[in-house]
Order: C-alpha cells, then structure tokens, then sequence
C-alpha cells in the first residue's frame, strides 16, 4: 500500500491525548506499507520517522511519504532531522501547515532556542517534543523543558549512551532519566517519555518499562508494533491501584471531602491521577 492511499481507508490512531500517551511507536518514513497498520495499532502515539531511520539521500523522499500520508487523512507526530543538520529547514518548511501533523519530535536537542526556533518556523502551534540525546542536552534539560514550544521531554538513551560511554544498566541510566523527569517537573510538562528497548524479549521489556515507571517516567519509545502492549499495560494503573483510588474517592465523598489529616492531601492527589488515567487507559478496579 503506496503512502497516497485514500483518506477514507486510513485508520486512525486511539485516541489517547499525547500528554499522558504511553507508548510512542517509531516508524521508518521510508516504509510506507507499515503506515496504516502502525496506526490501527495499539500505541498511543505514532511517529513517523525521518531523521536515523532514512538515508542522508533519502530524506525528501522520506519527508514526501510523510507529507502524502497525513494529506491523506493519516494523522501522526514526525521525528525530524536536529537543528544542527542541512534537514532541519527543509523538515519545518515541507511539515508547515501539514493537515494531520499532530506534533514533531526533535532530534538531538540540545538548548531551548533550539525547540522555540522550530515552534516558530512551523506555526507557533504545532507541540515540539525535544529528544534529549546528549550529555550537553541532559544538562540543558531544564531550559529545554521552559522553551517556548515545549511539550514533553525525551530521552534518546542509545545515542546519549555513545556520547558518554556509559553502560545500559539501570544504575548507570539513573542520572539522565532523573535529570528529565525533575526538568520537566520544572517546566511544568508532563513525565518524560524513555528511551526504546532493543529487541524482542517481551520479559526484558516489561523490565526496563517497570524502571521508566519507577523512574518517574510516563511514556517510552519502542520500535515494533508488538511492544506497544507490553508497554501500554506496565505503565498503566493497576486494577488494585485503580481499586484503592475508587475506595479512597468513595469514602472521601462520603465523609464531605474534610481534609482529616497530613497525609490526605498527597493521597487525594494520587487518586485523582490514578482516575484520570484509569478513564482514559480504559483500567477497571480489580475486584
């Protein structure tokens, strides 16, 4: 299937909103038969990929793919090539005003005028999510999470990985997962989305999902439809989180919604999250 296909055979993606979206797909632009069964899928959010997934002498074949599919009536979020590259004009200027584009994801993100630069040369509406690749980026990160135009934060944990020379292990991931998730609390943004798990061991990535999640992250990239699943469920509330929600709600309605001790206002404002996203991830109480 050719990336003009018509508009009414596209299915759309779920509608999670992108602020609390959990799984985050990547999809090669240069593979346009996996457009359309990217977005039947199960992830919350599809991004059709331009920057490492395309060949330097592919890249205005690749931007066209994506260009043709959301006029089509697909909707989705780009990745595009970082500020630094002779791609980025061209990814803004060919993506400007494109019906469809739900948001970019910029590459290699290293300062704040970086993402407001690339707000303003799209519309000065189109959300910028800054991926986060670097050491510079991860110190800059709190300045990138205030930059005008900024909609969450992510890590590109393989490329940080080759700029520093630190392992993949949990310990040595916790610093920049860290430095994210107190920027975009700085920012006032939603948690940050992690970065992909290589492979296809469904054990190993409900893992290191478990840790996006005990890092205080809300979102993760992965590379295959399959791992959208595994993904959406570890990062979602548990039926028994969802269950201790209602009953906390539920007593806390009945007794007037009276503040009775210290530790009332923290778990009202847990129980009020775990609901919100109990409704919008579809999690029923466990009984």
């Amino acid at each position: 299937m050719t990336s003009s296909i018509a508009a009414e055979s596209v299915r759309p993606t779920r509608n999670i909103p992108a602020d609390i979206a959990r799984s985050w797909l990547l999809v090669n632009a240069m593979k346009t038969e996996l457009f359309d069964e990217s977005a039947g899928s199960r992830a919350d959010a599809i991004i059709l990929d331009i920057e490492d997934a395309v060949d330097p002498s592919q890249k205005d074949i690749a931007r066209e793919n994506v260009v043709n599919w959301l006029t089509s009536g697909g909707k989705a979020w780009v990745r595009i090539n970082d500020a630094t590259s002779p791609f980025w004009a061209d990814d803004l200027a060919g993506l400007r005003g494109t019906p469809g584009l739900l948001g970019v994801m910029l590459a290699k993100t290293e300062s704040a005028d970086q993402v407001t630069e690339s707000y303003h040369r799209m519309d000065g509406k189109t959300p910028v999510v800054a991926l986060v690749e670097s050491a510079l980026g991860i110190e800059e990160a709190n300045h990138i999470a205030r930059a005008q135009g900024a909609f969450r934060l992510a890590f590109g944990s393989g490329d940080f990985r080759r700029d520093t020379g630190m392992a993949a292990t949990p310990e040595a991931m916790a610093y920049p997962r860290a430095k994210l998730v107190v920027a975009s609390r700085v920012g006032n943004l939603p948690g940050p989305i992690d970065g992909p798990t290589v492979g296809t061991n469904h054990p190993i990535l409900r893992e290191q999902t478990g840790i996006t999640v005990t890092m205080g992250m809300t979102g993760k990239l992965c590379l295959a439809i399959d791992q959208t699943t595994v993904i959406n469920e570890v990062i979602s509330p548990t039926p028994s989180d969802v269950a201790w929600a209602t009953d906390f709600m539920n007593d806390f309605e009945a007794n007037g919604r009276v503040i009775r001790d210290g530790s009332d206002l923290p778990r009202l404002g847990r129980a009020e999250k775990i609901m919100k996203l109990a409704v919008a991830f579809g999690v029923q109480p466990s009984l």
